[in-house]
């Protein structure tokens, strides 16, 4: 079977001069970072040797340190004499612009330089988006080390990120990017971590960007056993790879022209698979009867040849399938043919290692979305930087994201809940399409809920609560399956019963619309002027009526009149699984006891179950859910649902964690957390429950019983008022407004 590396290709020098031109121009899209360079601090500059313009990091990353290598350290050229480190948080990154698609040389240098006068050097690693690429150990490297790699990004955005594995902080001096040609370098897959990139000359340097156009670097290499030759005549190096010129023009041959040329190297990795690029060029001026010519083995094996390398013309062999060495040992060799006069040549030699890359990056639309967000609401924390979902070990905090492991990972859940977020809800989250759950309570978001919410169908949880949004809810968030947490914002309008409000532009349209109003209000107070004396009224009040009731529930043997709700009826082996069989009391009054439940495995509940030694348990029952049908406001307690199976009458609200507040006040709860700041906006949320009662409900409500063990307390300390079975409706119309009735808790009642 024929070896992979048998297959190669040979690349003569026939490309137009225009390539060239083209690859020189690609300059305008090279990236080149002077690491912890403040940006004050004459940024951009151009540096000297090679003409490469830096610029500080700092508007490419959103942490780190800056550092300056110690005044002793010699021989660093401007780039190198800063850098950053990350003594802070465990993974932090630099976000880059790039081509999707296109191949690009990456590349950082690491110099310690006893930036912190301690002289302990850092190890840690080194990732390219969510996968590791390479370990930095500096302990080993003393005078600093390089990574460098020729990657095809998936998205148009890339990540260079530092991950500390020890004690000691991460750091980098220098990053660069290179846009290179996409014909070049190309691998069956995986991308190209470099090994090493040699030109054979004795002179002891580098040849980089202006020598090469795509600013790679070679070094100068040479071995006892070669002879080196040169030449002052141009060489073309016009094909797609463009190694130097300065390269070509000097070349290595055996010294005994009988020996073949051989490089050998170990790794310690066996497992490596190489990728070979050999540039070759007769620099030489050969006699008539002279013939250079050789083939190329690989580890034993002939894998190209016989070669003739062209006059002062560039020659490329490259791999096209990748192959390893036996043990990690390597051995590459230029061998002479038989009718060869002359020993063989190599200008300049490339080797690469495969690096893969397994974990699939975050959805693209997704990360921009959610880095929008970010962008949007300012938000600096430490961990999000990088890939958004992928490695899950780094996950954003407050995100979740669905199949991080086997495919695209897409966020699933944004938690921005206490964030310190401003402005209105961000037009980005709609980007979001595999979003299920969204978190923005208690923040300051202002402006109306969008639509757009509701278009996100995965979406099944939303908490908006405790914001300062106005306006109504959209119908689209009104859908069955969504949980929606609307509560503490003030100016939201919750029943959906809401109008907005619209602005007429002439005063004639004004008297218009205030007239209809009018009439309308003048044709509602004669019909109920009319129905009111034909039907007396009942004790406690009629409950709303609806169109279509819903459940008509019945209390035995009582002349009281049917209970009409829209709110979901419990049976009464229901209440009992909720409770678990009423196992937990958390409260006990007039009307009966309060046990705590739980609903559909996890939402906690309240359930008021009536006692049947109550003389006014049934009235109350009633007039609690007539009132409570009617009423939304965050500060007061919301029903549930209710139960009405013969004897059994219960109510479900939703359950509030912190009791009541005479438990605090008495210190029956421990040591409280209610300072006089909390008190203070119990007492003006009470208030605006109560005014609410008063102002908004339609008729007016008086609660009658307004006390501490009534005011109850949420996971946030925010006041919500219950027990409403003492409530009465305001007067309307011809009804006195005296009750000579006494109603209310002894020691709250009005002396008067």
């Amino acid at each position: 079977m024929e070896s992979p590396c048998r297959v190669l290709v040979a690349v003569l020098g026939t490309l137009a001069i225009i390539h060239l031109v083209q690859a020189q121009g690609q300059q305008a899209g090279f990236i080149s970072l002077d690491c912890g360079l403040p940006a004050n601090e004459l940024s951009p500059y151009d540096e000297p040797t090679t003409g490469l313009r830096f610029l500080s990091d700092e508007k490419f990353i959103q942490s780190g340190k800056s550092g300056r290598i110690q005044p002793n350290t010699e021989g660093y050229l401007k780039p190198y004499e800063t850098l950053r480190y990350f003594p802070d948080g465990i993974r932090n990154c630099y976000n880059l612009n790039v081509e999707k698609g296109m191949t690009h040389l990456i590349r950082a240098y690491f110099i310690y330089g006893n930036y912190d006068g301690l002289d302990i050097k850092p190890k840690f690693d080194l990732y390219l988006g969510p996968n590791p690429w390479t370990t930095i150990d500096l302990q080993t490297q003393v005078n600093g080390t390089r990574a460098e790699i020729l990657h095809i990004p998936i998205s148009n955005s890339l990540q260079v990120c530092l991950v500390k594995t020890g004690t000691t902080s991460p750091l980098i001096t220098t990053l660069e990017i290179r846009p290179m040609g996409n014909d070049t370098y190309i691998t069956k897959s995986g991308s190209l971590n470099l090994f090493f990139r040699v030109y054979l000359s004795k002179s002891d340097g580098y040849l980089r960007y202006r020598n090469d156009v795509y600013d790679r670097v070679w070094t100068s290499f040479s071995r006892n056993e070669w002879t080196h030759i040169s030449t002052t005549l141009e060489v073309s190096n016009s094909n797609k790879y463009f190694p130097p010129k300065e390269a070509l023009k000097t070349a290595a041959t055996p010294t005994n022209s009988s020996a073949p040329l051989t490089m050998e190297w170990s790794s310690s990795n066996v497992d490596n698979q190489y990728y070979l690029y050999g540039h070759f060029a007769e620099i030489q001026e050969l006699q008539t009867n002279d013939t250079r010519e050789f083939n190329m083995i690989w580890n034993g094996q002939v894998i190209s040849g016989p070669l003739i390398p062209p006059k002062f013309n560039i020659y490329t062999i490259f791999s096209l399938s990748p192959s390893t060495c036996v043990g990690g040992k390597c051995s590459f060799q230029l061998r002479r043919t038989n009718r060869s006069t002359l020993p063989p040549l190599l200008n300049a030699f490339e080797v690469y290692t495969v690096i893969q890359f397994p974990q699939i990056e975050t959805n693209e639309n997704d990360v921009v979305a959610v880095r929008d967000i970010k962008t949007t609401y300012e938000i600096s924390r430490n961990s999000w930087q990088g890939d958004p979902c992928v490695p899950r070990q780094f996950m954003w905090d407050g995100l979740n994201c669905s199949n991080t492991d086997t495919s695209t990972p897409r966020i699933t859940y944004l938690n921005l809940s206490s964030s310190g977020l401003t402005g209105s809800i961000a037009a980005a989250i709609q980007n979001l399409t595999q979003l299920e759950k969204l978190d923005l309570s208690n923040n300051n978001l202002t402006g109306e809920v969008p639509e757009f919410l509701g278009n996100i169908k995965s979406l099944v949880f939303i908490n908006i609560s405790w914001n300062n949004l106005n306006g109504s809810i959209p119908q689209a968030l009104r859908r069955k399956g969504l949980e929606l947490f609307p509560q503490g914002n003030p100016r939201l309008c919750l029943s959906g019963s809401c109008l907005p409000s619209k602005r007429k532009q002439f005063p004639v349209a004004i008297v218009a619309s205030v007239a209809s109003v009018a009439s309308i209000i003048i044709a509602v107070l004669v019909l109920i002027f009319v129905f009111r004396k034909k039907k007396p009224s009942t004790v406690g009040g009629n409950l709303q009526e609806n169109i279509s009731p819903a459940v008509n529930v019945t209390y035995p043997n009582s002349p009281e009149p049917s209970i009409q709700t829209n709110k979901r009826r419990f049976t009464y082996s229901e209440v009992t699984d909720m409770t678990k069989n009423f196992q937990r009391v958390v409260g006990e009054g007039g009307f009966g006891i309060v046990y705590h439940g739980t609903l559909n495995g996890n939402a906690q509940v309240a359930v008021k179950v009536l006692s049947q030694s109550s003389t006014q348990g049934y009235k109350q029952f009633k007039a609690e859910v007539d009132l409570l049908m009617r009423v939304h406001h965050t500060n007061l307690v919301s029903l549930v649902g209710y139960c009405g199976e013969g004897d059994h009458l219960a109510l479900i609200y939703e359950f509030v964690p912190n009791g009541n507040l005479r438990q605090h006040l008495s210190g029956k709860r421990g040591r409280s957390n209610i300072n006089w700041g909390i008190r203070l906006r119990i007492a003006v949320e009470a208030a605006l429950g109560l005014e609410y009662l008063h102002s908004g409900c339609i008729p007016p409500m008086i609660h009658r019983d307004v006390k501490t063990t009534n005011i109850l307390l949420d996971e946030h300390y925010k006041a919500k008022l219950a027990d409403f079975g003492l409530s009465r409706s305001f007067p309307v119309g011809g009804e006195s407004h005296v009750s000579t009735v006494i109603a209310g808790t002894p020691g709250y009642l009005d002396p008067e």
